[in-house]
């Protein structure tokens, strides 16, 4: 027993050891981030991506060329630990009101547009990858690439972008961007539980059947959760005795609709989104006001910790040597898949951008919330970086417990890592350089995030800055720098009634602004408690 005893001693030994140089190195990557952060040409993502690059380097020399990264990645590790907060923390931090306002074109782009990019891809790999001696591929297996490389990743652009000089433009990206990875995982998922070695019409309706039952459910679901939420905070209200138990609540029933949905096949990462999304709309105003600053930051940090997480581990796992001896007999057959991909995700995007834009500005009769072109241009190279879920859906499909045995797939995987290497450091470089040039009022911003998440922020809410100011007795009133915006708008939108049902149903049972419970001396409520009476 001795020898296994000491060799589980060794074992664990080692694992603190790479535990805890992975959590010196995203200390790392965040003092570099921060010193980097008015640079031309870096930003977070490509940093940890270069720090991970560098360590695998160091990595590879110690041991010899046996390994070059410190942790194994596990698809459970990224899919049931790190994806959840990215994509909750996205729906928390929405701006609901640009995005409802503009959600037709959000959903084009990102569900039609994700679809269309995916069908683009899968046509092309089809027709390039069987001239090449890269394997044996399936239908499944390219249509898995399709959605694999219709994942965007717009957080470089993001990074530049100003919401309160372009809410449009920047409502447009960033709402794109969250339901576009939820469009991509859900295809990914509708795709890989379905039979498609018989494919023809009816079983084309069934996936396309499949696909919008995993998209409705999951939305149901997430909904769902984020209103429980609301109405046990607001019935209990647990500020009065502990804010603890409020933040904990939070979190956890976030979490909850996320596992739930993977409980029931669905779509965890379309749930989570929108149960964000549900409680910044009701649960946050709920609750006292330090747990609202504490909550809105915890949820940011915990977003931005895992997605340097995952950037550092990728530019780690980019100089595997298992991965890369596997296709070290044709270096120029990696380099040729690579290219056709980065080739067909140009034309894919560029396949709906542009289309999609002009349908979008035929609907609109205002020009101030028309797409120009100068937009369409930064919307579609906005995506053109590969990240974070292209990453974790191919592990998923092409590797086991983080080893690739077949050399196709093992040339999948290079080429994922190319793909995201190369987008996020060449594009991700002249992102801000492109945007000045075509959008020279715009100033880079100063949050990693997508919204406001320094400290200064905390004295306007987020979810609070939309362009009416909400008194009680609900009352819209405009604010003085936005009455030409006023009175451009359509006085009956989907926005407008859809405030109504909300005022007069939805925030009575559930809670929000204007209707959060009052208790007397609690220093978190600063209206009259008469006029909150009516919760």
């Amino acid at each position: 027993m001795t020898p296994l005893l000491d060799s589980l001693s060794a074992s664990d030994h080692a694992s603190v050891v790479s535990l805890n140089l992975f959590v010196a190195l995203l200390c790392a990557c965040i003092v570099l981030g921060h010193l980097l952060e008015e640079n031309r040409w870096m930003n977070e993502s490509i940093t940890a991506l270069l720090i991970g690059l560098a360590t695998g380097v160091v990595i590879l020399l110690i041991s010899n060329g046996k390994s070059s990264h410190l942790l194994v990645f596990s698809e459970d590790l990224f899919f049931i630990y790190l994806l959840p907060p990215i994509i909750f923390n996205a729906g928390f931090q929405v701006k609901k009101k640009q995005f409802f306002r503009n959600f037709v074109t959000i959903m084009l782009f990102g569900a039609i547009g994700t679809v269309v990019s995916c069908t683009v891809i899968t046509l092309g790999v089809t027709q390039f990858f069987k001239k090449l001696d890269i394997g044996t591929f399936d239908l499944g297996d390219y249509l898995a690439i399709g959605a694999i490389f219709a994942a965007t990743d717009s957080v470089c652009t993001l990074q530049v972008l100003n919401q309160d000089e372009t809410p449009l433009l920047y409502s447009l990206v960033f709402g794109e961007g969250v339901v576009n990875d939820a469009t991509s995982v859900v295809v990914f998922n509708a795709i890989q539980s379905f039979d498609l070695t018989h494919l023809n019409h009816e079983a084309a309706f069934r996936l396309l059947g499949n696909f919008f039952y995993l998209f409705l459910l999951s939305t149901l679901l997430g909904v769902a959760t984020g209103l429980i939420s609301a109405y046990v905070i607001k019935k209990l209200y647990f500020g009065r005795h502990s804010t603890d138990r409020e933040v904990a609540l939070m979190m956890l029933m976030a979490y909850l609709s996320y596992m739930l949905a993977e409980l029931f096949d669905l779509s965890g990462i379309l749930t989570v989104f929108f149960c964000g999304i549900v409680m910044s709309h009701y649960t946050w105003h709920n609750v006292t006001e330090s747990s609202r600053i504490t909550t809105k930051h915890a949820f940011a940090t915990l977003s931005f910790l895992a997605e340097t997480f995952i950037f550092l581990y990728v530019g780690m796992d980019a100089l595997d040597i298992d991965k890369w001896r596997s296709v070290s007999d044709s270096p120029g057959t990696s380099v040729a898949v690579s290219s056709i991909l980065i080739g067909l995700l140009m034309l894919g995007r560029a396949a709906f951008v542009f289309p999609l834009s002009f349908l979008s500005n035929l609907a609109k009769k205002n020009q101030s919330e028309k797409i120009d072109f100068k937009m369409q241009v930064v919307i579609w190279w906005s995506g053109l970086m590969r990240g974070a879920v292209s990453m974790a859906l191919a592990y998923n499909k092409f590797t086991r417990a983080g080893k690739t045995d077949l050399r196709g797939n093992a040339i999948m995987i290079t080429s994922t890592i190319t793909v995201c290497l190369f987008s996020t450091v060449v594009f991700g470089m002249l992102t801000k350089p492109l945007i000045r040039f075509l959008l020279p009022h715009q100033k880079a911003t100063t949050s990693f995030l997508s919204d406001g998440n320094t400290p200064k922020s905390i004295q306007i809410p987020l979810i609070d800055q939309d362009s009416f100011i909400e008194f009680p007795g609900n009352h819209n009133v405009p604010r003085p720098d936005s009455i030409r915006g006023f009175l451009t708008r359509p006085t009956r939108t989907v926005h407008y009634y859809w405030r109504q049902f909300d005022d007069s149903f939805m925030r009575p049972v559930f809670g929000g602004r204007g209707f959060v419970p009052f208790v007397p001396g609690s220093p978190t409520e600063r209206e009259p408690p008469t006029d909150l009476s009516r919760a």
